[in-house]
């Protein structure tokens, strides 16, 4: 009797287990893969439909091509599960299983920052990297803010160097802008100090400032575990810090 096994999710994890199942038991496993995605992408490839230098199509691996004894993917969204019963719902139907794995991941929530929605752009998944390539096609100068919204997030280095690609970029389209980037905590990369030190010397080269431990009113609770950033307060932040290097400039 074949092993019934169903993963949500097919991600790192999800793919990850996939293939170790089966290359252990093979054409004894009976695994379903399920994901409301149809493709794989890499999250550096990601950056690079973002900055022009690959294609959306070229960077997405289709799951329709996993090609591992025992398993087969199902494209679409689960609706609720249960673990105890093993049991799956989905706009595909129902699935049972032996064994369920939950490798869902995390989700985004733009809304949750007051403003990002209407008045920015996130680049962390698929469709709005994608979105962000036309955007900045159109880019024709101005100020650039590269922000974190939160303490919590997936790739700490993911916006510094989507700062340094955005200035090579203006850079070599001659386009003038002045990119910032803020940060709710004191480093680039808190758990590495080295790393944020190089990082940090890396702006400065570059001439772009970096806002560090963040701006915000104290209903904005950002150290809370719900935490929140107001763009309108990154903006008070944004004058503020020029308000003081211009001070500090002239003094003796």
């Amino acid at each position: 009797m074949r092993t019934r096994v169903v993963v949500l999710g097919a991600g790192f994890g999800g793919l990850e287990l996939a293939t170790v199942l089966s290359e252990a038991l093979g054409e004894s496993l009976d695994l379903v893969l399920l994901d409301r995605d149809d493709a794989f992408v890499f999250g550096f490839s990601k950056l690079d439909v973002m900055f022009g230098r690959q294609l959306p199509a070229a960077v997405r691996h289709p799951y329709r091509d996993i090609g591992k004894p025992g398993v087969r993917f199902v494209h679409t969204s689960v609706r609720s599960f249960d673990p105890a019963a093993k049991r799956v719902v989905t706009d595909a139907g129902t699935f049972d299983a032996d064994f369920l794995v939950v490798a869902l991941g995390a989700d985004l929530d733009a809304a949750a920052t007051p403003g990002l929605v209407d008045g920015g752009h996130e680049f962390y998944s698929n469709a709005g990297a994608f979105a962000a390539r036309d955007v900045l096609a159109r880019f024709e100068g101005g100020p650039a803010i590269v922000g974190v919204c939160g303490g919590a997030f997936k790739c700490p280095p993911a916006p510094s160097e989507t700062a340094f690609l955005l200035h090579d970029l203006l850079t070599a389209r001659t386009v003038r802008s002045e990119i910032t980037v803020v940060m709710p905590f004191p480093a680039p990369v808190p758990p590495s100090p080295d790393t944020s030190s190089a990082i940090l010397a890396a702006f400065a080269e570059r001439g772009i400032p970096t806002i560090v431990g963040g701006f915000a009113l104290p209903e904005d609770r950002i150290h809370a575990p719900d935490e929140s950033y107001r763009v309108e307060s990154l903006e008070t932040g944004l004058k503020a810090a020029r308000a003081l290097y211009q001070e500090l400039a002239s003094l003796d």
